[in-house]
């Protein structure tokens, strides 16, 4: 004699058909079940209340973990932070394996910038040489306790060729400093096991003409480059200082281009290539810019201000348009002036990516 299913059983089956559902996401199976025969047991009572209490308890957790899930809150992070923003805009970028004798991504760069023939271009005019040097090691200390998995590389960054307000002999509005000055300030990074930049501030006068004149002091190992959009005036012809200047492409492409044919002609190391950045325009087409073996470009954020200023230059204009490596520009004076903090090295590591260069003025 075959069973009778009585429709509240029938509304009992239902109802844990549609809790099994929910609770595996509605999830479909291509799977064909067997169809019921008449031999088929009807659950006794019992056995349909556990499988309800069990079906509710289901429900109940499935309910809470989901509640939870909404409730948690989102980590909010400061300009320039955000891994997802990052990715998004292309982090971490697709660039050439380090060659033996890379300095980048393995070490974390800590320069001292300026001039020594003046006191307000920088760190390294700023103070006498022994104090310079010492505090140039201290900062380093600092940086490698707040990162000890990065080592990191003191460095000096001269300004070689200044941009002027003035044409002067050549024309040009710039100001090449003599050789000597450069010489010296080599022989102090030396001093400080350091490695020494060359800054280029090109006035009216082009990268493609000034850049050969360092072949000099370029062939040595430990001497790397640095140029500056905002004192590049060509196209506007316009007084330094008085308007921000501008690279294209083409022009980092040239520099890097010399870099590398220097790399081989000396059978040097990588040379790190350092091009300042604070603005939209201060570099264009940054996507056409060329990246090689023999070279490793450094888009450092170059403009001073409060904290929050600085995070959204970085974020605006290094994150937002990848092309290799990112640095970061700490002003002792300009960053505080308005009594905001100097961000410390703990603060400028919460940055994603990370800079691996780090520069103070």
């Amino acid at each position: 004699m075959k069973h009778q299913l009585s429709p509240p059983f029938v509304r009992t089956c239902i109802t844990l058909l549609l809790a099994t559902l929910a609770l595996t996401g509605c999830e479909t199976q291509n799977t064909t079940q067997p169809p019921a025969t008449s031999t088929a047991s009807t659950p006794t009572p019992s056995a349909v209340q556990a499988q309800n209490t069990a079906a509710s308890r289901k429900a109940t957790a499935f309910a809470a973990q989901t509640s939870a899930a909404h409730k948690a809150p989102k980590i909010k992070y400061n300009a320039g932070e955000d891994p997802d923003f990052a990715s998004k805009c292309g982090w971490p970028v697709k660039c050439p394996t380090p060659l033996p004798g890379s300095i980048l991504p393995q070490k974390r760069i800590v320069a001292y910038y300026g001039n020594p023939l003046s006191k307000k271009m920088g760190a390294l005019g700023e103070f006498p040489k022994d104090d310079m040097l010492r505090r140039l090691k201290e900062e380093a200390a600092r940086w490698e306790k707040a990162d000890p998995s990065t080592p990191v590389q003191p460095a000096l960054h001269l300004i070689a060729v200044v941009a002027q307000g003035e044409p002067g002999k050549a024309g040009k509005y710039r100001m090449i400093i003599p050789d000597a000055i450069v010489n010296q300030v080599y022989g102090w990074a030396k001093e400080a096991n350091a490695i020494l930049f060359i800054d280029i501030q090109t006035g009216h006068d082009d990268i493609r003409t000034i850049l050969p004149r360092f072949e000099w002091l370029l062939k040595n190992p430990d001497v790397h480059l640095g140029i500056d959009p905002e004192f590049n005036l060509i196209a506007s012809k316009k007084k330094p200082g008085t308007k921000i200047g501008t690279y294209d492409a083409a022009d980092i492409n040239y520099a890097s281009g010399y870099l590398k044919d220097l790399v081989k002609k000396y059978n040097l190391p990588p040379k790190v290539f350092v091009v300042h950045r604070f603005t939209r325009n201060g570099v264009t087409n940054s996507r056409n810019i060329v990246l090689r073996p023999e070279v490793q470009i450094v888009m450092n954020m170059d403009g001073w201000g409060a904290p929050w200023l600085k995070r959204d230059s970085y974020k605006d204009y290094v994150v937002a348009e990848p092309v290799q490596y990112t640095g970061f520009k700490l002003f002792y004076h300009n960053d505080t002036k308005k009594g905001d903090p100097l961000l410390t090295p703990q603060d400028v590591l919460k940055l994603h990516p990370k800079p691996v260069y780090i520069q103070y003025q």
